[in-house]
């Protein structure tokens, strides 16, 4: 049975990270390609970050490069979301998703790629 988890949002100060999973099963990494988005409280959900299924290639929102890095562990059928230098527009309900096939610059941020959902991590910075 498929099921997409995700796990480690938590209350944290400004300045302070984070390590974000998302385990996933009935689905591999190898064919499947991961995003995390977010949703603010009356905000549209994002794209944060994606890593491609054919070569681990990852991508990133502008607002935060060089703060988050995602990462995947085949093995273990899980992706991370290593969140540094937290700040407090990055308070948001985090997702993970999974969309068949490698992931492009032009798509991996567009929801309506992905094909399943996990239900959420709630992340919260405060100063």
């Amino acid at each position: 049975q498929l099921q997409i988890v995700e796990s480690g949002g938590d209350l944290v100060r400004t300045g302070g990270s984070l390590r974000l999973s998302c385990a996933v099963s009935g689905i591999t990494l190898d064919r499947y390609s991961i995003g995390w988005f977010r949703q603010a409280p009356g905000k549209e959900r994002e794209g944060i970050s994606c890593i491609s299924s054919t070569d681990g290639s990852t991508y990133y929102r502008e607002s935060v490069k060089g703060r988050f890095t995602i990462s995947r562990d085949i093995a273990k059928n899980t992706v991370f979301l290593q969140m540094n230098s937290l700040k407090l527009e990055d308070t948001a309900v985090y997702y993970c998703a999974a969309d068949l096939g490698g992931a492009s610059t032009t798509g991996w941020d567009v929801m309506y790629e992905y094909e399943y959902w996990g239900r959420g991590t709630q992340v919260t910075v405060s100063s």
